[in-house]
């Protein structure tokens, strides 16, 4: 999915390829999902005869900005995509879209024509995205609440370890934390633990300064890395973790050393145990092969560009429906788990509803009708009896 580098990447297509172009032409999808807080018709008259000046970025969000205010932006959200037809810009897994034979894509969200006819579109199979029209989108939610960018703003080592050793969170979870660091969603979180040997899960307050030191490094080669390759995920080095992020538990390994898939701030998450130890008295539980491969299935589903997945409406149907059988098939009432938010974009994450998100709430409850509730009864009946005596 897209983060830092991904985004990134797209940005600097956009300035290669736009910066200083008129643009004449604007489709915008009536997808309001999509299109937040404009209608497409507003946010076409808003662009075409304006000339895009830059492309600018924040932790995982991009805007255009032209000659005047406002100025469309993107939330990348899961899938979000920048299509430059013509030119080659990244792709990854979960947002290709076949540009060649079907363009723009019937998953274009906002395309724009540009003066010289080169075209741009921002695409969403998954409808995850959020695509504005901000007079000034550093000032207003998400931006205006995004940590420092990783790449663009880097806290100074002293920064980085004064912020951590105040944090009595786990280190993962913190890393995904936008409010603390914009840009690092799950896989660059996961590989800058591994290149600085730390444990997912240990707090951020008891790391040394050696390993903050060695943290501070490792994201900053990390994102580097990532961009000196054009975020092409094909050509990062065969020693990162990311490599064997999706493979099943017994059967990852890099460097030949076996991956372990553990759950860390709600999130599935790639570590080697043999170099990433973890010190103090947290839990650690490993994701069961079975869970996980329930899991794969889905990403392989989800990556079918024909099955999008349902809007806010249809996941409340769903749910619904599949507590109404839960209850009739069970009795007794058991309250169902609560759901996430479907972006944690604007939560902690970014990372929107990954297939990586495999938290299992479906912990099965006692039914009610056993022995210990025919107890009840009968105690029950026993009393009134008792009641009746002394009347």
């Amino acid at each position: 999915m897209p983060e830092l580098p991904e985004v990134e990447a797209a940005r600097r297509a956009v300035e290669d390829n736009c910066v200083g172009k008129k643009i004449v032409k604007c489709i915008v999808a009536d997808d309001p999902k999509v299109i937040d807080g404009v209608s497409p018709s507003e946010l076409q008259a808003s662009v075409v005869g304006k000339t895009i000046v830059a492309a600018r970025r924040k932790g995982k969000n991009m805007w255009l900005q032209l000659d005047s205010p406002p100025f469309p932006s993107f939330q990348f959200g899961m899938a979000g995509a920048i299509y430059i037809k013509g030119v080659a810009v990244t792709k990854y897994k979960r947002s290709a879209v076949n540009d060649e034979e079907d363009w723009p894509s019937k998953y274009s969200k906002f395309f724009i024509e540009l003066g010289d006819g080169l075209e741009l579109s921002f695409t969403d199979k998954r409808r995850f995205a959020r695509v504005r029209l901000l007079k000034d989108p550093t000032s207003v939610p998400p931006i205006s609440e995004l940590g420092p960018d990783a790449l663009l703003e880097p806290m100074t080592l002293e920064e980085f370890t004064e912020s951590l050793h105040k944090k009595k969170t786990e280190i993962k979870p913190l890393l995904l934390d936008q409010s603390f660091i914009s840009g690092i969603g799950n896989w660059v979180a996961d590989e800058v633990l591994y290149q600085a040997r730390i444990h997912p899960r240990q707090t951020a307050t008891s790391l040394s300064d050696e390993s903050c030191a060695a943290l501070h490094k490792s994201i900053k080669e990390v994102i580097e890395k990532a961009l000196e390759v054009g975020a092409d995920s094909s050509q990062f080095p065969s020693s990162w973790i990311f490599h064997s992020r999706e493979k099943k538990p017994g059967k990852a390994f890099v460097d030949g050393k076996q991956i372990d898939f553990i759950t860390a701030g709600g999130r599935t998450t790639a570590y080697v145990p043999e170099l990433q130890k973890l010190s103090g008295s947290q839990d650690v539980k490993e994701i069961g092969k079975s869970r996980r491969q329930t899991s794969k299935k889905k990403s392989i589903d989800d990556d079918d560009e024909d099955n999008e997945k349902p809007t806010n409406g249809e996941e409340d149907d769903l749910g619904s429906l599949k507590s109404k059988k839960a209850k009739k098939a069970g009795g007794g009432g058991r309250k169902p788990s609560k759901k996430k938010s479907e972006e944690s974009d604007y939560d902690n994450d970014g990372d929107a509803g990954s297939d990586e998100n495999d938290d299992n709430d479906n912990v099965e409850k006692k039914k009610p009708g056993g022995k210990q509730s025919k107890k009840r009864v009968q105690s029950s009946q026993n009393s009134r009896n008792a009641r009746r005596k002394v009347k």
